[in-house]
């Protein structure tokens, strides 16, 4: 499965082009204009390393206080089940949640991608073939949940950081060198 990468730079250019050619077609009022710089300036981004394909992702998924549908249709695709290939739908609040991790702990590194979707087959396999650490009605199935790690901060560091965020869950696996995150109800362990 091919992934295609894009630039938060190609992504910011290509908006401001639309912005511009928009408001040169429709003879926008100023407001408008100041509005779509407003949108552009308040704009959230992350980046993403999906440690089983290689592949990196840098992208803007939200200007202002709205979501970005192609960004987000590019982020269900990037953090499919590698297991079985499918892709299943994240929950936007997710990414809200790595953004205020990655701007809580300073993080200039990328995402690194364990596991993010995972289809219910891919979860049973998993349960039955690994001890423990797989739940039943895992959140990864309704793309509400991801196991990550920052190349530049302690997984304790995040493990805190996540824990005094208070935006989900929050599972902590030294041993197998990853933090799992959702947007599931308040709970940790």
């Amino acid at each position: 499965m091919k992934h295609k990468t894009h630039s938060r730079r190609d992504f910011l250019g290509s908006i401001a082009r639309m912005a511009v050619a928009g408001a040169a077609l429709t003879l926008a009022p100023p407001i408008l204009a100041s509005q779509a710089h407003a949108a552009l300036a308040k704009s959230r981004s992350l980046t993403f390393e999906n440690l089983h394909t290689g592949k990196r992702l840098d992208i803007v998924y939200s200007l202002g206080d709205r979501y970005v549908p192609e960004a987000l249709s590019t982020l269900n695709t990037f953090l499919f089940d590698h297991y079985s290939g499918r892709i299943g739908r994240m929950d936007p609040k997710l990414f809200d949640l790595l953004y205020r991790l990655k701007l809580t702990l300073g993080c200039e590194q990328p995402i690194q991608v364990i596991s993010a979707y995972r289809c219910p087959s891919t979860n049973q396999k998993l349960r039955e073939t690994r001890q423990g650490g797989v739940a039943k009605k895992s959140l990864h199935m309704v793309g509400k949940a991801i196991d990550m790690r920052l190349a530049d901060v302690s997984l304790k560091d995040l493990r805190d950081a996540a824990r005094r965020i208070r935006g989900g869950g929050v599972g902590y696996y030294p041993k197998d060198g990853f933090v799992h995150v959702d947007t599931g109800p308040v709970r940790t362990w």
